[in-house]
């Protein structure tokens, strides 16, 4: 569904922000009926907290809003998107002061308040609209929110509509929306077109794997992004319980939200060369499924021991940032939900990111902060190599010990990318466990705001 801001032209009701040590002087700028049925509402601008005013008539004249403490609003993030759920149908403007990256998002907060996921269920978004707050550009916190739409829906949807096959329609149909170009190699084709993982991870499913590829942008730097697109993953042999299958249909969200980031990258425009690659497959279970202790030959050559076969998305991811690494781009992005290391480490919020680009880590620590899309940087900590290599082959895909396995995995990835300058991996989660202010319970998209805000700085555009 679009998420859009209200006309800028039409009329609109005021919504006042009020923090906690403003109250009294909110308050009594307010006619006096107003101020006593506020007062009568018990409304103390704690954080969060919506009192609708009604005029002489009895019909609506604004409302006022809490923002609470300093101290409450950094618990969290998207307060305002509260207040799109709690007030009466129609449009309406901020009134209050905001420092503009404040503006931009509780904009963009009660822009993602209105997202829905109906494909199964009939879901009804809120009537209440905002107008787009002065300073604030509407069109591209608009383009923002689609890209995230686009990731939410594509995570949201069962691995029962969201196959390779589907997965394949999804980055076609993106691509036509913005005129780039696509191709796909698929099936037994990956063995013949150097990506010999990508196919034994998939081909015990009837839906074939397949590696699909977008081109956009003709000038300007060049940017690969990568993302996992295991659509569902049964751990194959090395089977998971039922438990850990519960959000699998999940394990496809790296592909999903370099997908959203590369909707809004091409729908704002950016002045970059844009490439997408995304390893798509589903971990099945059946007789030609690929085994434990398997060693498999990589497209860069290196050999790989299969000690696990539920660490299945370092496989595909290899082959992807092999052939993306074959044309050094300026740089490459890698988004994967990998690893459950990365959860215990930092929780479901704050993904994981990877570098030794000291300049790109702060640059993304720097519009992570900006944005409100939290990253956190780990270290490709060197002296962990050697667990990462078994003695038989070159590489292991799961390492024993059960130690930093978020940092083990990102190494493991880094090995495959030689040329490229500058690298980045993202281990995200994808999924919000809880509902929250402009986050249903559900899919998520994580990091791709900070990324988009940071790429000026990374390029110098």
């Amino acid at each position: 569904m679009p998420l859009h801001f209200a006309d800028p032209a039409g009329p609109s009701l005021p919504l006042t922000l009020v923090p906690e040590a403003g109250l009294a002087e909110a308050l009594a700028r307010l006619p006096d009926a107003a101020r006593r049925w506020a007062e009568a509402q018990g409304f103390a601008a704690k954080l969060g907290q919506c009192c609708v005013l009604p005029d002489a008539a009895g019909a609506v004249q604004g409302a006022l809003f809490g923002l609470g403490t300093p101290a409450a609003r950094a618990r969290g993030r998207f307060h305002l998107a509260t207040a799109a759920e709690a007030l009466p149908a129609g449009a309406w403007h901020l009134d209050g002061a905001l420092a503009l990256q404040e503006a931009e998002e509780a904009a963009l907060g009660w822009l993602l308040s209105g997202y829905r996921f109906g494909r199964y269920k009939a879901a009804t978004p809120p009537k209440a609209t905002l107008k787009c707050p002065a300073g604030v550009n509407a069109a591209r916190l608009e383009a923002i929110a689609a890209g995230e739409a686009l990731t939410r829906d594509l995570i949201n949807t069962p691995a029962s509509d969201m196959g390779p096959d589907e997965l394949e329609a999804a980055f076609t149909a993106l691509a036509a929306r913005h005129g780039a170009s696509t191709s796909v190699v698929a099936g037994e084709a990956l063995l013949t077109g150097g990506l010999p993982m990508i196919h034994a991870v998939g081909r015990a499913s009837p839906r074939a794997p397949r590696l699909l590829d977008l081109r956009w942008g003709s000038a300007g730097p060049r940017l690969t992004l990568v993302g996992k697109g295991v659509c569902f993953d049964t751990g194959g042999l090395d089977l998971k319980p039922a438990a850990g299958m519960g959000l699998m249909k999940k394990d496809m969200g790296g592909a999903a939200t370099v997908m959203g980031l590369a909707e809004m990258i091409m729908a704002l425009g950016l002045p970059i060369r844009l490439r997408v690659l995304v390893p798509a497959v589903e971990n099945a279970v059946s007789g030609n499924a690929f085994r434990p202790q398997d060693i498999l030959t990589s497209r860069k050559g290196l050999t790989v021991e299969v000690n696990n076969t539920d660490a299945e998305g370092r496989l595909v991811l290899a082959d992807a940032l092999a052939l993306a690494d074959e044309e050094a781009p300026d740089l490459l992005l890698c988004m994967a939900t990998l690893t459950g290391a990365a959860r215990v480490a930092l929780g479901p919020d704050v993904p994981p990111f990877y570098t030794d680009d000291e300049p790109l880590a702060a640059a993304l620590s720097r519009a992570s902060s900006r944005v409100a899309d939290p990253l956190w940087r780990m270290p490709f900590w060197t002296p962990y190599e050697g667990q990462i290599e078994p003695g038989i082959a070159d590489l292991d895909n799961a390492p024993s010990g059960g130690m930093a396995g978020s940092v083990t995995a990102a190494l493991f990835l880094r090995r495959f990318v030689t040329a490229t300058p500058r690298f980045v991996h993202f281990d995200i989660y994808g999924w919000q466990p809880v509902a929250a202010p402009a986050r249903p319970k559900g899919a998520v998209g994580q990091g791709a705001r900070a990324i988009l805000d940071a790429l000026p700085e990374v390029f110098g555009l």
